[in-house]
């Protein structure tokens, strides 16, 4: 009977053995999309925003070359590929897309109203007509909504408060955004207030950066607010370059700007929405629909003044703004 016992007992353990070695092969692996129009920094890297957008999927269980395999598509600056990237992530039939800006998001708005899409970040959702209302989506697109447009005066009445003598101020636009000319309108608005007069700048590459600047110049400009762009967020060293070869003064909505050398960035901490936005992706890959999924705002914007940068441009820091300043770099 011991004999008997022991058989029974290894052969119940033997059948057990492959079974949980299939168990562990068959572990479900989860294939996303993520489309952006900055540039990729490296064959092997990835920029900050991706780069917290992976850390999110990391903390919720998805660790990419494990469980987890994403399709990026890099648009490096150029509005123009987003179109074909979007046609190349939509035919792979990938359970969710993720993308990041409003010109990214109208073009997979465009080529699919089917597969679930989740905007890491981008201007006025509403407003672009992207979703129906911040509540209710409606449709296959969901996210987290930049409020950059009611911002942009702030951001001037910052640089004033730097600069009481301020007459004219530049807005650098990329072309190929569609929410830009409304960040312009909120921009002129809040100046005719200040008794500011403004000039639109563009640029669309990052060899335009340059000459943008210089053409705030030439237009009398004393500084320059960067609107709130996907291919503008990766360029805050060239950004903070020119702006420090021609002597202006420039705000941006983005912390990595003033890292770089811009002299201030105000508004909502893009890399945590990239990272909040791995949750959206949980939920769908769980079952959720897009449409049940409110679109959510920022509730927080920093302020951040470089030190270096003011003193380089012969500027005090207002002791109002050191108060409220969420950080100073030294």
């Amino acid at each position: 009977m011991r004999r008997r016992a022991f058989i029974t007992l290894l052969g119940g353990a033997a059948a057990g053995w492959p079974l949980a070695g299939y168990a562990q092969k068959a572990e479900r692996i989860y294939r996303i999309g993520f489309l952006t129009p900055r540039s990729h920094p490296s064959p092997t890297g990835r920029d900050a925003f991706s780069a917290a957008f992976v850390d999110g999927m990391s903390k919720l269980g998805y660790n990419e070359g494990k469980n987890l395999t994403v399709e990026w598509r890099y648009a490096a600056g150029d509005y123009t590929r987003l179109t074909g990237f979007a046609s190349e992530l939509v035919g792979m039939n990938l359970p969710v897309i993720v993308t990041y800006g409003t010109a990214a998001a109208r073009v997979l708005q465009k080529t699919t109203a089917t597969i679930p899409v989740v905007v890491a970040a981008a201007v006025d959702l509403v407003g672009a007509g992207i979703v129906a209302s911040l509540a209710r989506p409606g449709g296959n697109i969901t996210g987290l909504s930049v409020i950059d447009t009611d911002i942009s005066a702030k951001q001037l009445e910052l640089l004033r408060t730097f600069s009481p003598k301020l007459q004219h101020v530049a807005v650098l636009l990329n072309p190929g955004n569609s929410a830009n000319p409304l960040v312009l309108k909120h921009v002129e608005a809040g100046a005719s207030v200040l008794g500011i007069e403004v000039a639109a700048v563009n640029a669309a590459t990052p060899q335009a950066i340059e000459a943008a600047f210089a053409e705030a110049i030439q237009q009398g400009a004393g500084a320059v607010i960067v609107a709130a762009d996907a291919f503008f967020s990766g360029q805050g060293p060239q950004i903070a370059a020119s702006a420090a070869q021609h002597r202006l003064p420039t705000i941006s909505l983005y912390r990595d700007h003033a890292l770089a050398g811009c002299l201030i960035s105000y508004g909502q901490n893009v890399a945590e929405f990239h990272r909040r936005a791995a949750t959206y992706v949980d939920k769908i890959l769980k079952g959720a629909k897009p449409q049940d999924l409110p679109v959510e705002q920022p509730t927080k914007f920093d302020l951040v003044i470089n030190s270096k940068t003011a003193a380089a441009l012969g500027l005090a820091i207002p002791q109002e703004l050191l108060v409220f300043a969420d950080e100073v770099i030294e």
